[in-house]
């Protein structure tokens, strides 16, 4: 029987909204809108990555935590190596096309989980370290908005965001 509160779709759609629009933090989308294709490999500053190497490492980890909230049989990525592109840039645009409707992809799919009326949001996994679903939620949140904020602190130096 799944465990569910009084308040669970108050906390799915902040969850939600959360996961969707950062809230207090720039979207997936305003942050990576306009990003130039030039600009994707560029490391100013002697910075150790780049957008497209921090976009694919948001693509990479919330696609493994997708995985691991809905499959206890799912293998995760080998850390470091497998959640980082080893290249700076992608080979075409059509590859950082790919990457960001992956990610939207699969955010979509979390939530859907998520939202489901039946979505037990604090039972811990039978699988993993006490992981559940709730936990889950806010580290893709966490994680994105993390890096995104490295993303815009590159796009300032490329100076293409903002004034």
């Amino acid at each position: 029987m799944a465990h569910t509160k009084p308040h669970d779709d108050i906390i799915k759609q902040q969850l939600t909204e959360l996961i969707n629009k950062g809230n207090a933090h720039a979207s997936f989308e305003e942050v990576t809108a306009g990003v130039l294709f030039e600009d994707l490999g560029q490391k100013p500053g002697g910075l150790p990555y780049s957008i497209w190497k921090l976009v694919e490492h948001i693509r990479i980890t919330q696609w493994d935590i997708l995985q691991f909230s809905k499959d206890p049989k799912h293998v995760s990525p080998k850390w470091p190596d497998e959640y980082w592109p080893a290249e700076d840039a992608p080979g075409r645009e059509k590859d950082w096309e790919i990457c960001l409707s992956q990610v939207k992809k699969n955010r979509d799919e979390f939530i859907k989980l998520i939202s489901k009326a039946d979505a037990d949001l604090y039972t811990p996994f039978e699988h993993g370290d006490g992981q559940n679903l709730f936990s889950e939620a806010l580290l893709i949140a966490d994680h994105t908005s993390y890096h995104l904020g490295q993303v815009i602190v590159l796009r300032r130096l490329l100076t293409n965001w903002g004034s």
